[in-house]
């Protein structure tokens, strides 16, 4: 799991911003939100324009040079900050297998332009490559010993060059740069009111409603709905696609059939992606890290509380941003779990009060009440 994330000179970030999940405080309850002394579960509350889809952004930056999946290009226009007189953004990731520790750190000049990057297991340095100051690349993993390291002409990361060059004896660094590699394989950003804004593991072809068939889930969407508080049955159907005639999903209303797109609004087709991608959430092996944008905005109060603990159920550590303080309950998470982001950082909440808090607290009411201006 990523448990201590750093970013610098990066769109909003003209300072160095940490985001620091440790885990600080010995609360008994929702102890599911907590693994290995990583916060697993996480909300992180800000005004609108204060960075917390930047914050999404540059936690997946390092989606883009590591991996082949998806990296929306457009989504990292203005990429240097206005103040940035280097013109490199800087990022450095802890990441914690066990009680194990990998740290990962990288400068960039765009999206696509790697400047320099280290790699530590352990505190032990294993790989180093500036292409600036050094035509050479350092390693240091066992099994890298006979890799060329003149890589001067090259723009591919050390990281990928090992992974793709190497064969590395085993051993507990081979392990742990494996485990590195598939976290960053498996992690998902996702926007919940645009199918078309999601970074890094790949959804393929598959079209949504189709991809609920397909999987078999079509009783379990409609109980999902309902639950969620849209009343309805659904069927199976066949329509004309680009692809010739698939099967998808419709509304049943008895002696009428109506395709599920042709009538569903604008926050039922969002229910539809989150559940497209909570088909994937339950399984830990296909993701590894979530970060989930603006999930609130066409969510009534009952329905976020519903999408939340749907969240908590995933194998993998989750990320949620929101400026909507409904969810900020004890009954889901605990004050080592909420996140205050502001012109000063993200700062957990129980860092922002002298106050002693417990379960019984409201502390959304505590929130609105001034109790975490500092």
């Amino acid at each position: 799991m990523i448990y201590r994330f750093e970013v610098e000179g990066f769109k909003g970030f003209s300072d160095k911003l940490v985001f620091d999940l440790t885990h600080r405080k010995n609360y008994e309850f929702n102890q599911d939100c907590i693994l290995d002394g990583v916060v697993k579960k996480s909300l992180v509350y800000g005004k609108n324009g204060i960075g917390k889809s930047n914050l999404g952004l540059a936690l997946f930056d390092i989606v883009a040079h590591l991996t082949e999946f998806n990296v929306n290009d457009g989504m990292y226009n203005n990429y240097i900050n206005a103040v940035n007189n280097s013109g490199i953004a800087r990022f450095k990731y802890d990441f914690k297998f066990g009680d194990n520790i990998v740290t990962y750190l990288y400068g960039k000049r765009s999206v696509k332009e790697l400047v320099f990057e280290e790699l530590f297991i352990n505190d032990r340095l294993v790989t180093k490559f500036n292409r600036v100051l050094d035509s050479n690349a350092y390693f240091s993993l066992s099994g890298t010993e006979t890799l060329n390291t003149a890589l001067a002409e090259s723009k591919i990361s050390i990281i990928n060059y090992i992974k793709n060059n190497a064969i590395l004896n085993d051993g507990i660094e081979k392990d742990l740069f494996n485990q590195f590699i598939v976290f960053v394989e498996k992690m998902l950003y996702f926007r919940s009111l645009d199918s078309n804004n999601y970074l890094g593991l790949e959804m393929g072809r598959h079209l949504i409603t189709p991809d609920i068939v397909e999987r078999g889930n079509v009783d379990d969407f409609e109980r999902f709905l309902n639950k969620a508080g849209v009343k309805c049955k659904l069927c199976v159907m066949k329509i004309q696609s680009n692809n010739g005639v698939v099967e998808d999903i419709g509304f049943d209303f008895g002696s009428k059939q109506i395709p599920f797109y042709g009538v569903a609004s604008t926050g039922t087709k969002s229910l539809a992606l989150f559940y497209y991608w909570l088909q994937r959430f339950k399984d830990e092996k296909c993701v590894s890290f979530i970060f989930v944008d603006e999930f609130d905005a066409f969510y009534h109060h009952s329905l976020s509380m519903l999408i939340v603990k749907e969240m908590k159920k995933a194998g993998a550590q989750v990320i949620i941003t929101t400026h909507n303080t409904n969810v900020m309950t004890n009954e889901l998470l605990r004050p080592d779990c909420y996140f205050i982001m502001d012109d000063k950082g993200i700062t957990p909440l129980f860092e922002k009060t002298d106050k002693e808090l417990r379960e019984a607290h409201n502390i959304e009411k505590m929130y609105k009440a001034g109790t975490f201006n500092d």
